[in-house]
């Protein structure tokens, strides 16, 4: 049985999200028993095979998980990435519908305003300050991270040129903000929101909605990988 559900989870990720997503279904595995604590996981080799992705993806995703207690890595004959004996326990009262409703109205929101603001003609002080969102989010401390990161996103929908979608976007961010507040920041995860984060502003600048909206889409599935990988 557990074979067949490995199957089911150790399968081909998407590309555009491949450390998030490699994240989610080792998650996944290990919160559903599927690799109990104590057992150890398929190798890296076979990892990567499996969910088609590259071995340093397979590693960045191991050891991220091992900086936050869900894994440990043994030497030796006997060795390899085995569950840790008492996994961390999710943080308490967050429903499945909780977080699939408060990611759900983040996508239809941002992804819309992505695409609204790429529409419009943007004057010179408006370019000038989602550039400089920009580079505060992309030099932003750990610590500062979340922060500068909601203002980037605050600043594109103010692009928008309109306040009601602006505030609407803040209330989603506050629900948003609460569920990464209870799982870990992934430093492979962040470096990679940075370089979305460029192509999402690019296109805006460049006056490319289609391109903005696809952009900002898979850059919100990026996180809604992690937190279903945490949290459902």
């Amino acid at each position: 049985m557990m074979e067949h559900a490995q199957e089911a989870l150790f399968r081909p990720v998407r590309a555009g999200n491949a450390f998030e997503e490699t994240v989610e279904r080792l998650m996944q595995a290990i919160r559903l028993g599927v690799v109990a604590p104590g057992e150890r996981l398929p190798s890296e080799r076979e990892l990567a095979t499996r969910l088609g992705v590259s071995r340093v993806t397979v590693r960045e995703a191991i050891r991220s998980l091992q900086e936050n207690d869900y894994v440990e890595s043994r030497r030796g004959r006997y060795g390899g990435t085995f569950v840790t004996g008492q996994i961390p326990e999710p943080a308490p009262g967050k429903e499945v519908g909780d977080v699939h409703d408060a990611l759900t109205v983040r996508k239809v929101l941002e992804t819309g305003a992505a695409e609204e603001a790429a529409g419009r003609s943007l004057g010179p002080e408006e370019r000038r300050g989602l550039r400089a969102r920009l580079e505060e989010a992309s030099t932003a401390a750990l610590a500062d991270y979340r922060r500068k990161d909601s203002r980037l996103h605050l600043a594109i929908a103010e692009a928008t040129g309109s306040a009601s979608l602006t505030a609407a976007v803040a209330d989603s961010r506050m629900r948003v903000n609460e569920l990464l507040d209870t799982i870990p920041l992934l430093e492979p995860n962040l470096a990679h929101s940075n370089a979305q984060h460029e192509r999402i502003i690019d296109s805006i600048l460049d006056g490319d909605p289609a391109a903005a909206r696809r952009e900002m889409a898979e850059h919100l599935d990026g996180t809604a990988s992690l937190l279903r990988g945490f949290l459902v």
